[in-house]
């Protein structure tokens, strides 16, 4: 997966004491690839500050949303693939790797998938057909130019056993195998991933470890595991990601962050899952910073990403890709959730693109010599 772009000199440049004037890709090209979920705006071009941002600093790129079944196959016998073609023409314009998200999921997957005209479920037949149809259907069109796939998405619940999903309902827990078959047989070449949060909570890492053994076991074509990195200022530590990464690996596959961002604001919950479903009222005590974010917490918020790719940058040799779900600051899903309406701070990028010191915080982690003199 160690696919590198080529360096664009444009964008942000920072000299740092001790390491040469790069980007995030150039500085981490020898450790592993790293990346940014795109909206519509700016893999289409609209957002050209936020796109110039993209191809200088990433080499790899995500879809927030252009691939999830209810916006690709919004109807039994309607695809919408403007958007995606969009996204993957995007990538492959800019030498990127492009990552498909996500294609088996309980969350943004149409209801019609597991109904029929009358609104009952439709039988372990019916949905295994459906399932196959998407997969193949829309694995295929990219076939070749998507290089890698979240296959199945939050298959988990947080005590690690099986979540009670419908594809669980009405297929049975093969329903993961037959994911990973269809998509195989779509494209060969394509590494097939398990994407998830909070695996770095023991049960639930317990849980991912054993389900993957199974599915390796049963043949399944499992390149990676996604961790996706939805983390707190607090949680989890950066000895609980080692021991995470480190775990996962011995399985053989590459560990991959997935949809990283921290999450600066007061919680509004306890819960340290990223369950799309969650939903609070906003309060003035859970949106502190509307008109800025203070020095100190962009001191704190520049440790805290240091410390996590130290951790990264230790595990290279099976770490893949560190992704971000989001370019800049405004980009992020947590300005509307788990509560609506916040003014979040959780990339390396500020509003207007400018990088934070937590920019200049991770470049210090990465393996990057200070560029050679030339002699006098």
């Amino acid at each position: 997966m160690k696919i590198m772009a080529s360096v664009g000199i444009m964008g942000i440049f920072l000299a740092t004491s001790g390491f040469a004037q790069t980007t995030l890709k150039a500085a981490f090209k020898n450790d592993f690839l790293i990346g940014a979920a795109l909206n519509e705006a700016e893999f289409t071009g609209q957002n050209t500050n936020a796109v110039a941002l993209v191809k200088a600093q990433f080499d790899t790129i995500s879809p927030e949303n252009a691939l999830k079944w209810e916006a690709v196959h919004p109807k039994p016998d309607q695809y919408n693939f403007g958007p995606a073609d969009q996204y993957v023409e995007f990538g492959q314009k800019n030498g990127m790797f492009v990552i498909g998200h996500n294609l088996v999921w309980h969350s943004q997957t149409p209801k019609w998938v597991f109904q029929d005209e009358k609104g009952n479920p439709v039988d372990r037949d019916t949905l295994l057909a459906r399932m196959s149809n998407h997969i193949s259907t829309v694995v295929g069109r990219y076939k070749g130019k998507i290089g890698g796939w979240d296959v199945v998405n939050e298959a988990l619940n947080e005590d690690g056993t099986l979540r009670d999903s419908p594809w669980k309902k009405i297929i049975g827990e093969d329903y993961l195998l037959k994911a990973y078959q269809f998509a195989h047989e779509a494209d060969p070449q394509a590494e097939l991933y398990y994407n998830d949060y909070s695996l770095e909570n023991a049960p639930k890492r317990n849980g991912a470890i054993a389900l993957l053994k199974k599915l390796q076991a049963q043949g399944a074509h499992i390149a990676g595991v996604g961790l996706q990195g939805h983390y707190k200022m607090d949680w989890p530590s950066p000895a609980l990601v080692d021991e995470t990464i480190e775990s996962f690996s011995k399985l053989g596959v590459k560990v991959m962050i997935t949809e990283l961002d921290l999450d600066v604001l007061p919680p509004a919950t306890r819960s340290q899952a990223a369950e799309v479903s969650m939903n609070f009222a906003l309060q003035a005590k859970l949106n502190p910073y509307t008109n800025g974010l203070p020095d100190a917490v962009q001191q704190t918020l520049a440790k805290r990403y240091a410390d996590l790719f130290a951790v990264f940058v230790k595990h290279h040799d099976s770490v893949s890709r560190v992704t971000f779900w989001g370019v800049t600051d405004g980009d992020s899903w947590l300005n509307n959730w788990p509560v609506k309406g916040r003014t979040a701070y959780p990339f390396l990028f500020n509003r207007d693109g400018k990088p934070k010191p937590a920019f200049n915080a991770v470049i210090q982690t990465a393996k990057v010599p200070q560029a050679p003199q030339k002699p006098m």
